[in-house]
């Protein structure tokens, strides 16, 4: 229903945030992912999903679309409910999450809390062909120079025809090491040197 909220950041803890959209606050339950991408106070847009259950109507807030998507990948797997999904984004980023179900690493995903080895295998099975395609083939939609560049060069990189996992991991060593000041040009240079 919600698809996203922008608003003034009323409180924010690692459990939620309540924010303040033109009057009306809303409390959305967040993951530590998310904790550490948004700003402490002033304005911040959440994407949202909405769980509705017999007793209770509950907002998930996401720093990005990406992470919503691994959220809702993750609670369409049997057994796996919205609280657990949120501690699996919590313990991992949504890539870590997302490279562990496409290399069916189950000891990975076993050392998140809540996770048996059942869960795990099942988690992996449902998701590995579904991840694989679908998130894979999508550039997350972000905010920030630092993420527009990183989504510029991940498609500029996927469209030479590198994997995306690879793609991935190299831009974000290199913008780790340079910041955000190297440009495009330059960034998508050192990751086909560094291949």
């Amino acid at each position: 229903m919600y698809d996203y909220f922008h608003g003034k950041i009323m409180e924010k803890n690692p459990a939620y945030v309540v924010l303040d959209c033109h009057g009306i606050g809303y409390l959305l339950n967040i993951s530590l992912h998310t904790f550490d991408k948004i700003p402490a106070t002033g304005d911040c847009k959440l994407f949202t999903h909405q769980a509705i259950r017999e007793d209770a109507h509950v907002l998930y807030g996401f720093a990005d679309q990406y992470e919503r998507i691994m959220f809702r990948d993750l609670i369409s797997v049997s057994g796996v409910g919205a609280a657990t999904a949120r501690v699996m984004l919590s313990s991992m980023s949504p890539a870590d999450v997302q490279n562990a179900i496409i290399n069916g690493d189950v000891s990975r995903l076993k050392a998140i809390k809540g996770i048996g080895e059942k869960t795990a295998q099942r988690i992996i099975i449902d998701l590995k062909s579904k991840v694989g395609k679908e998130n894979m083939g999508t550039i997350p939609i972000l905010s920030g120079v630092h993420n527009n560049l990183r989504s510029e060069a991940l498609s500029a990189l996927e469209i030479l025809g590198f994997a995306r996992n690879a793609a991935e991991k190299a831009i974000d060593k290199i913008m780790r090491e340079q910041g955000n000041s190297i440009s495009l040009e330059e960034l998508v240079k050192t990751v086909l040197k560094n291949f």
